[in-house]
């Protein structure tokens, strides 16, 4: 199979699977529950929803990992289990990948700030980072994302920790929300072009956003990060639109094909690998496949 390093860098638009955790939660996963511990507790439920993503026609399976530095960890009492559940996710990903798939570690915030605003040093972040990600690739990874992030100084921790103790291919990804002024930044105010410039200098292979607002707001910051690295590979994965408060709980409403109307526009504002991020399932990654 050819590697995903050089995939990436090809014309065809490569397609990613959705939602972890609103997959698990419709398998019974409940608040304040860890997911990632689902994956020696009941790996076959996380199996069944790699599976589904494959038959969906997802061409990168991204492991249920995303909470799985020590800091998130350690919430749960789990701290100590950070190799142990990350090798798990991702070997439970690449038993239904196999040869014809790649696997994709997730990598999200750790809640912490690094100082001044924090009490984490940069020492501290790189080692929880590098504890996660190596365990990671010993479980069967290609990739590892650092998705989710707002913070610069912490999304570039956890780039060099996957620099400097693996050979992952390494993707990153920011959350960006539209600001009243106009354009598009992060919680802490990084610009989708200060992002795309220091990510690619700290060496990722991919860069792009994910979650945020939906599809919509999604189309201009791709436009916005292609301005910035015309020769980057982009990812972008929407929600399945804008969440909504129904009875308690916050849900996505929308549907398969109204997203998938929107994959075209996303492959032409620059995205070269297109998946789904929060309320998003199988029928909305195959509403996709058909789409590009």
């Amino acid at each position: 199979m050819t590697t995903l390093k050089e995939r990436v860098r090809e014309d065809r638009v490569l397609i990613c699977d959705g939602a972890m955790g609103t997959a698990l939660q419709q398998r019974g996963l409940v608040a304040g529950e860890c997911p990632e511990l689902w994956c020696v507790e009941r790996p076959a439920d996380v199996k069944a929803v790699h599976r589904a993503y494959r038959e969906a026609g997802s061409d990168i399976v991204e492991c249920n990992s995303f909470g799985g530095t020590r800091y998130k960890l350690d919430a749960f009492g789990l701290g100590d289990r950070v190799a142990e559940i990350n090798r798990a996710a991702a070997a439970l990903a690449r038993e239904v990948a196999g040869d014809n798939q790649y696997v994709l570690g997730s990598v999200g915030p750790t809640g912490q700030f690094m100082a001044p605003l924090g009490t984490a040093t940069e020492a501290d972040m790189l080692d929880a980072f590098r504890e996660q990600i190596v365990a990671l690739e010993a479980g069967g990874a290609d990739a590892v994302i650092v998705e989710t992030m707002t913070a610069l100084d912490e999304a570039l921790a956890a780039v060099r920790a996957a620099r400097e103790h693996t050979a992952l291919v390494v993707f990153v990804s920011f959350t960006f929300d539209p600001q009243q002024g106009g354009g598009y930044a992060s919680m802490m105010g990084v610009r989708p072009e200060a992002f795309a410039a220091a990510a690619l200098e700290a060496g990722a292979d991919v860069i792009g956003a994910n979650c945020g607002t939906g599809a919509d707001h999604m189309i201009e910051v791709i436009r916005l990060l292609r301005a910035a690295a015309p020769q980057a590979p982009l990812i972008a994965m929407p929600n399945a639109g804008m969440p909504v408060l129904e009875h308690g709980e916050t849900v996505f409403k929308e549907t398969p094909e109204a997203l998938a109307a929107k994959a075209p526009r996303l492959v032409e504002a620059g995205a070269t690998i297109i998946g789904g991020c929060c309320g998003t399932g199988p029928e909305h990654i195959a509403a996709i496949r058909r789409a590009v």
